[in-house]
């Protein structure tokens, strides 16, 4: 029997989907849509075709203790759909500021996954960031309107490599800011207050 690791790393729900962790038993369905092109070009880093071990590679960094980035798997089994439907990212870039990524398999897409899951993600913010970037390619205009209706604001347009194109690609960048004080006072209204004892 092969024990996983237990990673620190909470767990949401939105209203059809369940946000969590990734597990060993998940790559079989992450290589069934990582495999597809479109899925591939979409994004920066998912190479194609994808090589052998891969998405063995990335579920064990994602599980490690030492990760600068926590995936979520998009889970679509409480609304009948696939275990795995795509995931969700934040990636670390400093202290207060992390990067979002997703992608969602092509037989879900234009179902409104995306901005379901990314908006769970900004509302809840586990990293207790002061602001989360993101970039999409500019030929994917769904994925931007995904980030627009989060709250992202558009900041300016740059490049970024893309692995499976084998090219550099025109990307807008999008930027969300969050009000701290603002964040922890709501988060603290919510809390149950706890007895005190004499």
């Amino acid at each position: 029997m092969k024990l996983e690791n237990i990673i620190n790393q909470p767990s949401f729900e939105t209203d059809r989907f369940d946000l969590r962790p990734m597990r060993s038993s998940d790559a079989g369905l992450v290589e069934f849509y990582t495999k597809d092109e479109r899925v591939a070009r979409m994004t920066p880093s998912i190479p194609h075709p994808l090589p052998p071990g891969a998405t063995e590679a990335m579920i064990a960094r994602a599980t490690t203790l030492e990760r600068d980035e926590d995936i979520w798997v998009i889970d679509g089994m409480r609304s009948g759909l696939s275990e795995v439907i795509g995931l969700v990212s934040l990636q670390r870039l400093s202290k207060n500021q992390s990067e979002l990524s997703y992608w969602v398999a092509p037989a879900f897409w234009n179902k409104g996954v995306a901005s379901e899951v990314a908006n769970a993600l900004v509302q809840h913010n586990p990293m207790r960031n002061k602001t989360i970037f993101a970039a999409v390619f500019q030929d994917n205009p769904a994925s931007a309107r995904v980030l627009t209706n989060c709250g992202f604001d558009y900041v300016g347009d740059a490049e970024a490599y893309c692995v499976a194109r084998q090219a550099t690609v025109a990307t807008w960048t999008y930027l969300k800011t969050f009000d701290m004080e603002k964040n922890y006072e709501k988060r603290d209204k919510n809390k149950t207050p706890v007895a005190q004892t004499p």
